[in-house]
C-alpha cells in the first residue's frame, strides 16, 4: 500500500499526535468522502506500508518523533511558495520550513525530500518576474537538499472562485506559461535541480522539464519498490498518480490558503477542527454506530516493473 499523508489536508502540521497515535496502534479509520457511512480501515503496519507519502507546507510538529517511523520507506513533499499572508494566511514561516527540508534531507537523503513550488498563479503583485526571483532563491537555499522540484500553475477549483476578489487573478496563457517555465528551467539546471510539472497537458519536455505526478513508479523505483501499482481514481485534472490510501479529510485544513482545492466550505473547516480528537481512530469524529466499517485492501497486480 502507498500511504498518502494526505492530499486533501496538511496532517503533518496540524494532526501530527493523532497520527504517531495511529501509528502506535497500527490502524486508522478513514470515511469515505462521498460516502459518509463507509468507514475504511486502513492496516498501518511496516509490513502492509510501502512507502508513506507527507504532503505538507509545514512537517515542523510531526518531526520531533521521526524516530516512531524507522522502518517505513518515507517521501516528503514540502509545498514552498512565494506567497505571503495576503493569499497563505496561517503558513508558517518560510524560513523555518527551508531549514526543515534540510533537516530531512540529511535524515532520509535528497531522493527522499520534494519541494513543491506550486500553484503558480499570477495577479498584480505576483508577476513573472517575481516568480523568477523567487524561484531562483529557493534553488539557491536548497541546491544542496534536494534533486527535485514539482511545480504546477493555479487550477480554477470552488474555492478559487469564491476568493477570486482577494487573488485578483491574471489568466495564465500558454505563452506565458512556456515564459515561466523556460526560465524556471534554466534557473534549476543552473544548481543542478531537476524540474517535473503534475497533472499539467502542458507539454514542456523539450524544456528539459518532464510531465510527471506526484505518486509514481519512478518514485518507487527510488525506494526499491517495483510492484506495479494501477492509476489512481482522480479528480479528472490530468493527475496521473498510482493508486494510493488517503489517510486525510477534506475542509479540515488551517492553512487558510485561498487557491486551496481541498478546502472550499470554511464553516465546515472550522466545524471539523473542532472535530478533531487525536485519541480518535479518525482524523475528524470518531465511529458512529451507524457506519458501515470495512476493511481497506489495495489492489496491486503481481508484477514488477523492471
Amino acid at each position: 500500500m502507498i500511504l498518502s499523508v494526505s492530499q486533501r489536508c496538511d496532517i503533518p502540521a496540524y494532526f501530527s499526535d493523532w497520527f504517531y497515535q495511529r501509528i502506535k496502534e497500527g490502524f486508522a479509520d478513514v470515511r469515505a468522502p462521498f460516502n459518509p457511512q463507509l468507514v475504511h480501515r486502513v492496516n498501518l503496519s511496516r509490513e502492509n506500508v510501502d512507502l508513506i507519502v507527507f504532503m505538507s507546507k509545514n512537517p515542523l510538529p510531526m518531526m520531533a518523533k521521526l524516530d516512531q517511523l524507522n522502518g517505513y520507506n518515507c517521501c516528503f513533499q514540502i509545498t514552498i511558495t512565494p506567497y505571503t499572508h495576503d493569499i497563505e494566511k496561517n503558513v508558517a514561516d518560510k524560513r523555518l520550513i527551508i531549514e526543515a527540508v534540510r533537516t530531512l534531507s540529511r535524515r532520509y537523503g535528497r531522493h527522499a525530500v520534494i519541494v513543491r513550488y506550486d500553484p503558480i498563479l499570477l495577479n498584480q503583485r505576483y508577476t513573472i518576474d517575481y516568480h523568477m526571483k523567487a524561484f531562483q532563491r529557493l534553488c539557491e537555499q536548497l541546491s544542496s537538499a534536494i534533486d527535485t522540484i514539482i511545480f504546477s500553475f493555479v487550477d480554477e477549483y470552488k474555492n478559487t472562485r469564491a476568493h477570486q476578489a482577494e487573488l485578483k487573478l491574471m489568466p495564465i496563457s500558454e505563452s506565458q506559461m512556456l515564459l515561466l517555465a523556460r526560465g524556471m528551467a534554466q534557473i534549476a539546471e543552473s544548481y543542478g535541480i531537476r524540474l517535473q510539472t503534475c497533472g499539467e497537458k502542458i507539454d514542456l519536455q523539450h524544456l528539459n522539464i518532464q510531465k510527471g505526478s506526484c505518486i509514481s513508479s519512478k518514485l518507487l523505483a527510488d525506494y526499491g519498490i517495483h510492484s506495479a501499482y494501477p492509476l489512481a481514481k482522480t479528480r479528472g485534472d490530468g493527475c496521473d498518480c498510482l493508486a494510493y490510501t488517503d489517510l486525510g479529510a477534506y475542509n479540515c485544513c488551517a492553512h487558510g490558503c485561498s487557491y486551496c482545492y481541498a478546502n472550499y466550505d470554511e464553516a465546515k473547516v472550522k466545524m471539523n477542527l473542532h472535530q478533531h480528537d487525536p485519541m480518535s481512530t479518525m482524523l475528524i469524529g470518531h465511529l458512529k454506530p451507524e457506519d458501515k466499517l470495512v476493511d481497506k485492501r489495495q489492489k496491486i497486480k503481481q508484477t514488477v516493473l523492471f
